[in-house]
């Protein structure tokens, strides 16, 4: 009882500062302080939802957005997944790889846009990359310090029973850093969001990043709100989607 009563009143609880800020939103717009060009009521922003869908814009700008994250997150996690074992793994591969790794870490995302321009053109691949680049980041060190964290005893049990090199791996030390290996894919997936819309600086006519940009340049703060919104409600819809996984596939093992 106790359990379905928490089920029930946690989503109502997550509701209430969204109401609020709503509240607040309305408030402010207006109070006269800005004017509706710099920031327009809720309803002008559901006014220009419904002219985009009536437009039929959105889901293409919805599906577009979508999918370079998707495809982006799915490289960058892979590579972030395979060089964090490897360094979690190997000192040695640690001493080499980490501090250049963690000094293009710190590179800001608008500064790959030049460089992914001239060196890949202007086509999807930049911006799908941008969109692994910032995946890869959360994804490579969460495994690596979880699995250069795994207790020793475990790893000693495991070569008892004769498990070494990918069989240890596979068997002992991933199923020890699954919990962790999974906060880090939930991070590099919102980190992808976040370099989406700097990839869609990259010569974009589609995606929400691109309506970001271009409602700034045509002076449509409604739109631009929206967008804003829509990235938000994306990123935390991808993630309940990757947290449901987490919690089922940990509930299985």
């Amino acid at each position: 009882m106790t359990t379905l009563l928490r089920t029930r009143t946690t989503p109502a609880l997550g509701a209430v500062l969204p109401i609020v800020l709503l509240a607040a939103w309305h408030l402010a717009a207006g109070s006269g302080i800005w004017s509706p060009a710099q920031l327009p009521p809720p309803g002008e922003v559901l006014a220009a939802l419904a002219e985009l869908i009536r437009r039929g814009e959105l889901w293409h700008h919805l599906a577009i957005s979508t999918q370079r994250v998707l495809i982006g997150f799915a490289a960058g996690s892979a590579l972030g997944l395979a060089l964090g074992s490897l360094v979690g793994l190997s000192r040695t591969a640690g001493a080499v790889l980490s501090p250049t790794v963690q000094a293009i870490r710190a590179v800001p995302s608008l500064a790959w846009v030049p460089l992914l321009l001239l060196w890949l053109g202007i086509g999807e691949t930049p911006k799908i990359v941008l969109v692994a680049i910032g995946a890869f980041f959360p994804v490579y060190t969460t495994v690596a310090a979880a699995l250069a964290h795994i207790d020793p005893h475990l790893i000693e049990v495991g070569r008892a029973y004769g498990r070494s090199g990918l069989s240890l791996l596979t068997t002992i030390l991933v199923p020890a850093a699954t919990p962790a290996i999974l906060s880090g894919l939930r991070l590099g997936l919102a980190q992808g969001w976040l370099f989406l819309v700097a990839a869609e600086l990259i010569a974009s006519s589609m995606g929400l990043g691109f309506l970001l940009i271009d409602s700034q340049n045509t002076g449509r703060t409604d739109v631009m709100l929206l967008a804003v919104i829509l990235l938000a409600v994306l990123g935390k819809l991808s993630d309940t989607l990757l947290a449901l996984a987490e919690r089922r596939l940990l509930s299985a093992a």
